[in-house]
């Protein structure tokens, strides 16, 4: 989440005009996040999140991701839904990007998981996955092999400018992981993205999942990979002892790893950590100067990477 898009008070009330949620009341951006420009808006009907979607976003993904929110709301799942407006859409647009009211899901993330956050979170994350199971729409990961190989080149030898070591080490990992990675686990649609920062507590239990704008269809295996390379470590991509082993035993009491998937969890975990370096070190090198938007160090999951390359 971020504010790259500015949206007026005059423009939002009229936007909101097409649903019954009742008047604009105060709308604020909110900073984090890289992806999407997202308000919190609240009305004389409640508390709502906008999204407007930014050019990195395919529009013709959009119907994808919204579908898969509305069918985990549907299912019980702690997922915040589309909100349609009268003429049963979800998908609009405002100021010249498509956008969505979101449901609010109140809660907060924490900084600093612990080992009981991770228990929540391994359960969690298997009860998407057995939800998302009979969802009927696929999307492609465009973030995997060969989608790191396009953003490395993308990069220009750019990496460089964050750290001397980083383009040797980026090189060695993907003539590693191009060798070996996993096929034929089993997979589904998966939210590729679950780090502490989209998850909401309430009173010690995960009161929400948010930000699915990575979701796809890929090895549900890799999904916890992505997930314990985002909470196994603190900030500065130091590993935390405990934390991922809780994170995948919950997991696999909710949904039983094989022992293939489990073979392969290192590995997976390798490409977690250079997915989020690569497209960190995009985002460093490219946001715009005057974008609110939290920057977030590609080093700290260059540091996640060596942890897993010397395990």
């Amino acid at each position: 989440m971020a504010v790259y898009t500015q949206v007026s008070a005059e423009a939002l009330a009229m936007f909101l005009e097409r649903y019954d949620v009742g008047t604009l009341v105060s709308a604020k951006g909110i900073a984090e996040g890289v992806e999407n420009t997202n308000y919190l808006v609240e009305t004389t009907g409640g508390r709502f999140i906008l999204t407007l979607y930014e050019k990195r976003v395919d529009a013709d993904d959009l119907p994808y991701f919204l579908g898969l929110t509305e069918h985990l709301a549907e299912k019980g799942l702690p997922v915040p839904a589309p909100i349609r407006d009268r003429e049963g859409r979800a998908l609009q647009m405002l100021n010249g990007r498509h956008a969505c009211l979101i449901e609010f899901l109140s809660g907060v993330s924490v900084s600093a998981p612990t080992a009981a956050h991770a228990r929540e979170a391994g359960e969690t994350l298997a009860g998407l996955h057995r939800g998302a199971a009979d969802f009927d729409s696929q999307r492609a990961n465009a973030l995997s092999l060969s989608g790191w190989l396009e953003l490395a080149a993308s990069l220009g030898g750019r990496l460089g400018e964050i750290d001397k070591s980083l383009p040797d080490l980026v090189t060695q990992e993907m003539t590693v992981l191009a060798e070996n990675w996993p096929q034929g686990l089993p997979s589904g649609n998966i939210h590729a993205d679950m780090f502490p920062d989209n998850v909401l507590f309430s009173d010690s239990s995960i009161s929400g999942v948010i930000d699915f704008y990575f979701a796809c269809t890929d090895m549900l295996a890799y999904d916890l990979a992505v997930t314990h390379a985002a909470w196994a470590f603190d900030d500065e991509g130091a590993l935390q002892p405990g934390i991922g082993e809780t994170l995948v035993e919950s997991y696999h009491s909710h949904r039983p790893l094989s022992d293939e998937e489990r073979e392969a969890l290192p590995t997976l975990c390798r490409g977690a950590a250079l997915r989020f370096l690569l497209t960190r070190a995009y985002d460093w090198l490219n946001t715009p100067a005057d974008a609110v938007v939290v920057k977030k160090d590609p080093m700290a999951f260059a540091r996640r990477l060596l942890h897993y390359h010397a395990a």
